[in-house]
Parts: C-alpha cells; structure tokens; sequence
C-alpha cells in the first residue's frame, strides 16, 4: 500500500459537556497539526498516489472551514463534543466528499482510503480512518 501524508493546522475555541472532561468543560482554545494521509495500493499512470500539491490545496480549504472558530456557536455542532476524536471524522468526512466530487483529480478516484490524525500535542492525537 502506497501513501503520501499532507499537513495544516487548525486553532478552534470549544467547550464541552460530561463530567469525563474535568476542567475542559469550560470555553477554552486548542490548536491541533492536522495530517491527511490518502492511501492506494497501486500508483496511478503518473506514479504517484495522488497530486500531493491538490491533497495540500483541499486539506487547507477544509480546516479553514474550522480555523479560528468557537465550535460551540457552529450550527453544525449543536449539543455536540467535538471531540479531538470526533473532529479528525469531520475532516476526513469533508476530504472524501471532495475526493468524490473531483476536487483531488480524476485520479484520485482511486485513493483507497484516508486517514486523518490531529495532533493535541507531541504527546496525544486521534485518528479517524475511512474508506473511500
């Protein structure tokens, strides 16, 4: 299996609820590194995996969806914990529909799957990995 990794960032303001999360219940910022890693198993008829300056290009369109946002006013996450967890699907979720819809090149189309991996710091991160 072959794969290329991109990387951006996000900085997002959110809160949330459930006693699991302690002092986090309260309003407070985070800044995750955002990975998408596109994965086939074999290349396409230019030996790559995919256009790794499209896979940049559309992984920064999609977290500047997120950028500088309090996810607690965002309608789409209404009586939602956006969850480091839960954002690395969103982001994975976005990246795929764009994949589908041609954003990535014809080629893409044959990108297995995807992973996406937020990083909380050097020491904690969630993925989320799908099919494509």
């Amino acid at each position: 299996m072959f794969s290329i990794t991109v990387r951006d960032h996000i900085m997002i303001a959110h809160s949330f609820r459930g006693e699991v999360f302690g002092p986090a219940q309260r309003l407070h910022g985070a800044t995750f590194l955002v990975d998408a890693t596109f994965r086939r198993a074999e290349l396409d008829d230019d030996n790559i995996v995919v256009d790794i300056g499209l896979a940049t290009q559309e992984l920064g369109a999609v977290v500047s969806e997120l950028n500088y946002r309090n996810l607690d006013n965002e309608p789409d996450f209404a009586n939602t914990n956006t969850s480091t967890e839960f954002l690395a699907k969103v982001v994975a979720d976005r990246l795929a529909e764009r994949i589908h819809k041609g954003a990535l090149g014809e080629n893409a189309k044959g990108i297995a799957s995807l992973t996406v991996t937020l990083h909380e710091s050097h020491i904690a991160w969630a993925s989320y990995e799908r099919a494509l």
